[in-house]
């Protein structure tokens, strides 16, 4: 039967249903199940190592699943996956474009890969070399560029077909602050054309960029939200910031006191959890007992870094209480 050259799906761009892939004995990713909305920008966040790539990589069709099901674009990852390829555009967290070709060489290449007309090409390379601020260099070699400007010209290259959705898997990893925030002006120019964007990541401020993220760890979902809500849900109790000296000691103390039921460092602070807001003095004071020097101690808003240290410390009890 021929496959539709249209997708008859609803308005989600991305839909996964129970998706896991095993390597041997090892589990990457495991029975994960969320939808994208067609014009979002999707941040897929997680440590190294979390299921993050594998994930995105049985969604373009470059790997097939172990068990579940997806759909990108109205295709189905197990039974249409070069179909998705010509609805996608792909950049990787390794630099895929080719270093010994010209910066034009490779637009060209990528667009006749993707069956891009002779006339559009041209339209395209012109939009690519603006957007990448690469005007003038369309006879470089690519291996002389900047790790900046190879990133632009590789998003170029991802978009140079017009894909409905474009994923990006960790594309600012090794690249200076300033380039990442210039990386990130281009997302939400691509975004604000209708173009879903879904990228993984394992910073917090790119998370906070993103209409929607999904925490992954271990190969499970771990939650699933708006920035805001996520850290708006951060239930494990009141959150406090606390400056003192010296800062390991007092983490080790903290650890003992029955009414704290978390402490990590946070920059030169410490970030703990406490049930209710009448300890706030009973810290000051056992502190100051263990003759510990407390210069400031405040409730403060969660970050989405303290909901994702919060989240994962959780699942690994969960592991470690399933094990015992």
């Amino acid at each position: 039967m021929t496959q539709p050259d249209q997708p008859t799906n609803n308005n989600q761009a991305v839909v996964v249903d129970h998706l896991v892939k095993h390597f041997g004995d090892f589990t990457a990713v495991n029975d994960i199940s969320f939808s994208v909305p067609k014009g979002e920008i999707f941040g897929f966040l997680g440590p190294n190592g979390a299921g993050k790539s594998t994930t995105i990589r049985m969604l373009c069709g470059i790997l097939l699943p172990t068990a579940g099901t997806g759909m990108v674009n109205g295709f189905d990852i197990l039974t249409q996956s070069e179909r998705i390829k010509e609805h996608i555009g792909y950049m990787s967290q390794k630099f895929s474009l080719y270093e010994d070709l010209t910066v034009e060489e490779n637009i060209e290449f990528y667009g006749d890969i993707y069956g891009v007309s002779t006339q559009r090409l041209k339209e395209r390379k012109e939009w690519i070399l603006k957007m990448a601020n690469l005007k003038g260099r369309e006879k470089s070699i690519t291996e002389k560029l900047s790790v900046g400007w190879k990133q632009r010209l590789a998003l170029g290259c991802a978009l140079v077909h017009e894909p409905e959705i474009l994923f990006l898997d960790e594309p600012t990893s090794g690249v200076d602050p300033v380039s990442r925030r210039s990386f990130w002006d281009l997302i939400f120019d691509v975004a604000g054309k209708g173009v879903t964007v879904f990228v993984t990541t394992h910073y917090m401020d790119e998370a906070e960029h993103c209409d929607r993220i999904g925490l992954i760890y271990r190969g499970q979902l771990i939650a699933l939200g708006k920035p805001q809500q996520l850290k708006e849900n951060f239930t494990s109790g009141l959150l406090v910031e606390l400056h003192v000296q010296p800062v390991m000691q007092a983490m080790d103390f903290l650890e003992t006191l029955p009414y704290v039921a978390d402490v990590a460092i946070f920059g030169t602070a410490l970030h703990l959890v406490i049930t209710d807001e009448s300890q706030l003095e009973q810290i000051k004071a056992d502190m100051q007992k263990a003759e510990l020097n407390v210069s400031d101690l405040s409730k403060v808003t969660p970050s989405l870094e303290d909901v994702f240290v919060s989240l994962i410390e959780s699942a690994d009890n969960d592991v470690q209480g399933g094990e015992t």
